[in-house]
């Protein structure tokens, strides 16, 4: 699993038909502090996550052992909405505190 932050969505109207309908999204992948590191992925989303909220995503083969993306060709998928965590004992992030 890889945490990251939600920036956007992506929209494409001509896609293989067995994902049509699933939500894609723009992920700028964070460190442990929640700072972005500059890379990005896009991904199925397969729990409702919203721009700007902090997100847990898995990719290679693990992205298609959801309910939404199982044998679906996807390489990485949003599994968790992140409440909070903390490093070393210290809080780094709580939802809607952080953002």
């Amino acid at each position: 699993m890889n945490l990251a932050k939600v920036l956007g969505t992506v929209v494409a109207t001509q896609k293989e038909v067995s994902i049509e309908g699933l939500k894609l999204l723009m992920l700028g992948v964070a460190g442990p502090d929640g700072e972005l590191t500059g890379a990005s992925v896009v991904a199925v989303d397969a729990v409702g996550a919203g721009e700007g909220e902090f997100v847990l995503y898995a990719s290679g083969s693990s992205a298609r052992q959801t309910v939404a993306t199982e044998g679906k060709p996807v390489d990485a998928v949003v599994m968790a909405i992140v409440d909070s965590w903390d490093t070393d004992g210290e809080l780094r992030y709580r939802k809607g505190r952080d953002g």
